[in-house]
């Protein structure tokens, strides 16, 4: 993608099917002097609506709509772009797009995210401006969606610019000194306090750290699934946690054969519940097939809602069932991480017998106990209340984050050192500056930049 990013580019940037308005977006380095021609037989005003007809290549219109010129590089890609706006019909939209393929010498279709892409390489966005473009575009919860504006406005690229800044004030000092005699590192060390910023750096990428973990669930949401033994609750507690009959739900073992998924919202997180058929040995090929999914769901789960039925545990052959289902589970997955992601729900509390101290009951019934299911699910997500401007994040910033931080702790172990080797130190640090700039894109591989518009919607 990025060896072709000199070419005029076109593509239709509202969603597919039909709308009141469509609109088409073409992106050119070059003027657009003779696009603007063969489609109206005039200039444009720049940043002006003009209500025109648009007009195939024999002159006859093929829709009147309204029409924008924003030249370079005042635009959102920072080259020359015309925006098309007609009714929105699927033809319409494609007759458009045509035509500016047509009468645009070199003009090509765009390729997912290529308009953001354009406005990353021409300095209109940084990287992770860029991804928020998108997070805003998928937001599925109001919070998220406010997080992924404030992304958008900047403020994870302040955040750390202003790291970034700090730490090369730092590494010039560092570097500086190694033009120095070697006995004298320890005394420049201790007047530049090299001690005290380091560790006020390694704190501010803490507390990015933390707050990027948050704007990572915002955006990804957290797994869910729902499993248990046939007839415990599963399809109900998905039904009383949605608020909606999402679920079929019969005293026949085996009625659900297939995992239900629905998405939730807890506090503005998004949370993805899957209710799994019910795990237990069965002859019925269909119903194996569902029991092997509802494992596949397990395995790639942030939560495992391990349901139980209050009124069915001093049942032998249940116990016996319950006993190979744990076992199952502890043979899918190590001690620790099990334990981290495994919760006990003991359904039917409303029948009035007492559940295990170490699970959680409730009644997908009545609701008893929804709300301290919820607040549980939250605090197994790392989720805290809203701290006043999070923003949205992705799973890339933290692990860059969570490098940066490493290389700090590095160059502080090599500082406490009581003779320092600073041409170590001054490595770290260029390493943890190198991890602060992949976020924003200072330094990033084109083919992380391919994945990443690669993702876009086409015309975005």
């Amino acid at each position: 993608m990025l060896a072709r990013h000199q070419d005029p580019i076109a593509a239709i940037a509202t969603a597919p099917g039909r709308g009141a308005v469509g609109i088409v977006r073409v992106s050119s380095r070059t003027p657009l002097d003779a696009l603007m021609a063969a489609l109206y037989g005039q200039a444009l005003t720049p940043r002006h609506a003009h209500y025109l007809a648009l007009r195939a290549a024999d002159g006859t219109p093929i829709d009147h709509g309204l029409a924008l010129h924003f030249p370079a590089p005042h635009s959102y890609t920072g080259e020359h772009v015309l925006e098309l706006q007609a009714h929105g019909g699927p033809v319409v939209m494609q007759l458009l797009l045509a035509r500016c393929l047509e009468a645009l010498p070199g003009c090509r279709l765009a390729e997912p995210g290529e308009f953001t892409q354009r406005a990353f390489l021409n300095g209109k966005l940084d990287l992770a401006q860029a991804e928020a473009v998108a997070d805003l575009i998928d937001a599925s919860t109001e919070t998220a969606a406010r997080s992924a504006a404030r992304a958008l406005d900047g403020a994870l690229s302040r955040e750390v610019g202003a790291l970034s800044d700090a730490l090369i004030h730092l590494r010039m000092f560092v570097e500086a000194t190694l033009d120095f005699p070697e006995e004298e590192d320890v005394e420049f060390v201790q007047q530049a306090d090299v001690l005290g910023q380091l560790g006020g750096l390694q704190e501010r990428v803490q507390r990015i750290l933390a707050r990027t973990r948050q704007g990572a669930l915002l955006r990804d949401g957290l797994r869910v699934v729902l499993a248990g033994q046939p007839n415990v609750g599963k399809s109900s507690l998905l039904n009383a946690l949605a608020g909606a009959e999402l679920a079929i739900v019969t005293p026949i073992a085996g009625t659900t054969r297939d995992r239900v998924s629905e998405q939730i919202q807890i506090e503005g997180v998004p949370l993805h519940i899957i209710d799994t058929a019910g795990l237990r040995e069965s002859t019925d090929e269909v119903e194996r097939i569902g029991v092997a999914r509802s494992w596949e769901s397990i395995a790639e789960a942030d939560v495992v809602l391990f349901l139980h039925d209050l009124t069915r545990l001093e049942d032998a052959e249940y116990q016996r069932e319950d006993e190979r289902i744990r076992a199952q589970l502890a043979a899918h997955d190590d001690a620790d991480h099990l334990a981290a992601r495994l919760l006990h729900v003991y359904n039917k509390a409303d029948a009035g017998a007492n559940a295990p101290s170490s699970g959680l009951a409730l009644s997908a019934k009545t609701g008893e106990g929804l709300e301290r299911l919820r607040a549980e699910l939250l605090q197994r997500a790392g989720w805290q209340s809203v701290p006043e401007g999070l923003f949205i994040a992705r799973e890339r910033h933290v692990q860059a984050l969570r490098h940066a931080l490493q290389h700090l702790e590095s160059a502080l172990e090599q500082i406490r050192i009581p003779t320092p080797a600073l041409d170590l130190v001054a490595e770290e640090l260029r390493l943890a500056h190198e991890a602060l700039g992949a976020i924003t894109g200072q330094f990033t591989a084109d083919d992380l930049l391919g994945e990443i518009f690669s993702r876009f919607c086409i015309g975005k």
